[in-house]
């Protein structure tokens, strides 16, 4: 039998009407009772229209987008990309992010129930069912972003495994052999991925080639701390691969600052190719990836899904990375390379 809202006003101890005003967001509901309303809500897994929702009945004409946060380059182009799809398509979005917190964005996920026709996540908790079971209006139709292959939702992605090793081809055929590595965050499935490219482009390279990786958080102040813990040591790299451009970034600034010459004396490359890579001194050479089509490909996809039982599949999309050569990676071989642009292309 379906659960009504009624039965989820029993549970949580309070009248039907405060269940309604704390699941539409309004704002005079006490926080605790809110909490305690989307909780039952959530266990009961109560959803407020109990019919099969389709993104053709256009009920609200609105889409949800849960991200993990809404700050740097990556985001805003993310948003560039649904935003302009949305326009042309008369869709609206909701936007939240959580900031790394599974209980925050367990929230944002419960606040979207009976305000959105569909749903775009991107989350390192996509891989975890009962969250999703938990927190996820089963009748509501869904698309994951740069989810790890193999969940059992329909995903449109990145393959991060392949550009990590296109990467490491270009910096071992520039003549590259002490390549480093800046990581990602450890529950980021782009990261994993783009670790396990790097790991396994060296291995079959073969003996010679020793892994040497360093922590990172995606951003440029962990960037700067791997280029200065490099600057600490006697035996440096001669090629930094950080997992994407905003560490690339704080990391070569760092180098600089410390004298090390980009790309003369180390090597620094980035992954995904965001508008500032150009424009700093040398300019970043990079797997670009169109992350705005990223983005519009993602609400194509949720558009396209009738029922929401056409969402739960195999991943229907996976963008190819492309190698951008530019100034950071030279010509190791050429001593006198000083960021001048290289002659490989």
């Amino acid at each position: 039998m379906s659960v009504t809202i009624k039965d989820v006003a029993k549970a949580a101890g309070v009248s039907v009407a405060t269940v309604s005003r704390a699941l539409n967001g309004h704002q005079n509901v006490a926080d605790a009772v809110r909490e305690r309303v989307l909780a039952v809500a959530g266990d009961l897994r109560y959803s407020p229209h109990h019919a099969a929702r389709s993104l053709s009945s256009r009920r609200t004409q609105t889409v949800g987008v849960v991200l993990p946060d809404l700050h740097g380059e990556f985001f805003s182009e993310l948003m560039r990309g649904i935003d302009q799809v949305a326009r042309t398509r008369g869709q609206h979005l909701l936007v939240s992010s959580y900031h790394g917190n599974p209980e925050e964005q367990g929230a944002a996920l419960r606040a979207m129930r009976g305000r959105v026709d569909g749903l775009l996540l991107m989350s390192p908790y996509a891989h975890d069912v009962d969250f999703l079971e938990r927190n996820v209006d089963a009748s509501l139709p869904m698309v994951l972003i740069n989810a790890a292959q193999g969940r059992a939702q329909r995903s449109v992605g990145i393959d991060n495994y392949g550009g990590a090793r296109t990467m490491v081809a270009h910096l071992l055929d520039a003549g590259y052999r002490r390549i480093a590595f800046i990581d990602g965050p450890e529950d980021n499935d782009d990261a994993r991925e783009r670790k396990r490219g790097y790991r396994d482009a060296l291995a079959a390279a073969g003996a010679g080639y020793t892994p040497w990786e360093l922590p990172g958080q995606f951003d440029e102040d962990s960037g700067h701390r791997a280029g200065q813990a490099l600057l600490a040591l006697e035996a440096r790299p001669d090629a930094v691969f950080a997992a994407n451009d905003m560490m690339a970034i704080g990391c070569l600034y760092a180098l600089g600052r410390g004298g090390v010459r980009t790309p003369a004396d180390i090597a620094v490359v980035g992954f995904d190719d965001i508008p500032l890579a150009r424009y700093v001194h040398p300019s970043l050479t990079t797997m670009r990836v169109d992350i705005a089509e990223l983005g519009a490909r993602a609400l194509k996809a949720l558009l396209e899904i009738e029922e929401p039982e056409a969402g739960r599949g195999a991943a229907i999309a996976l963008l190819e990375p492309g190698l951008v050569i530019r100034d950071s990676s030279g010509t190791a071989t050429d001593p006198s390379s000083s960021g001048e642009p290289s002659n490989r292309s």
